[in-house]
């Protein structure tokens, strides 16, 4: 983990970057310590954009940063560990159709109690306005795309 004081050199690009990486890896860790079953930040990713939704490998390939060979092996993965169901697509011989199974489910809700959990810790040290402008900011369009 960066110290404090390495934080205070970073740019707004870097701490965001390293925010990211930290909160991602603790909720993973969370996650891996509790459980015999590891599930990597890709995967979860992936969880996340199939979450409520059958979604299409094409679909998942152009909304991940991952690249397409990357999000085949995790898909694969995610159905070995009995998390996901890839059926074929009515129609399209190629295409491969991918949505959770109850187990994956239940997985994917209670990350999102540790995700809960962290927000909490985050909210006890920062406080919660300062959460709350957080949020703001990051749901803000930043006209950069």
């Amino acid at each position: 983990m960066i110290s404090n004081s390495e934080l205070q050199e970073l740019d707004l690009f870097d701490l965001i970057s390293e925010r990211h990486g930290l909160v991602r890896s603790r909720i993973e860790n969370m996650w891996n310590e509790t459980h015999d079953m590891h599930i990597s930040g890709s995967e979860w990713y992936i969880m996340a954009k199939i979450y409520k939704h059958k979604r299409t490998m094409a679909y998942i390939n152009k909304h991940v940063n991952i690249s397409r060979q990357a999000v085949h092996k995790f898909v694969k993965q995610l159905n070995d560990k009995g998390l996901v169901d890839i059926q074929d697509v009515e129609g399209n011989k190629k295409e491969k159709s991918i949505q959770l199974t109850a187990l994956g489910e239940s997985c994917y809700l209670e990350s999102k109690q540790h995700k809960a959990l962290l927000e909490q810790q985050i909210i006890e040290t920062i406080g919660e306005d300062n959460v709350h402008k957080l949020i703001e900011i990051m749901k803000m369009d930043w006209k950069i795309e």
